[in-house]
């Protein structure tokens, strides 16, 4: 007599190491060194950090934002990669946060966020909508560059 099969119920974003994940890209009508630019003035950092003062974008660096986001840099690659631990106030504990600058041609950068370690799917869903509004933002602010 056979045993009938447990469905195993796939929850999208679910990794088998790094609980969940997400991923939203845009392509934006810039250079990587526009994209980079953006990202590190403290216009684009409002965006995607917060209000953060001195902060210098070198591997190792801690930051809290005065909205409560904190993190500290692991990767720091210029006008390609970001890669870091990433947090709101009220996480139990930080997801990583990795940003990349994706360029084929010379006036367009898709820029790329994306985020594992986060602990329910609920929060992916809440972390997808907020990239995206992060994306939709930075396409508003550069397409007046």
């Amino acid at each position: 007599m056979n045993e009938p099969k447990k469905e195993s119920r796939k929850i999208v974003g679910q990794t088998a190491a790094t609980g969940f994940q997400v991923g939203v890209r845009r392509t934006m009508p810039i250079t990587p060194e526009q994209a980079w630019a953006f990202l590190t003035s403290s216009d684009g950092m409002k965006l995607w950090i917060g209000h953060v003062s001195n902060l210098t974008f070198s591997e190792g660096e801690t930051f809290t934002s005065s909205e409560g986001i904190s993190g500290q840099f692991r990767v720091v690659k210029p006008f390609w990669q970001f890669r870091l631990k990433w947090s709101m106030k009220d996480w139990e504990k930080p997801s990583t946060l990795q940003i990349r600058l994706l360029s084929d041609k010379p006036d367009r950068t898709t820029i790329s966020f994306h985020q594992e370690n986060l602990d329910h799917e609920n929060t992916r869903e809440q972390m997808k909508l907020h990239w995206e509004e992060v994306l939709n933002e930075i396409r508003q602010k550069v397409s007046v560059m």
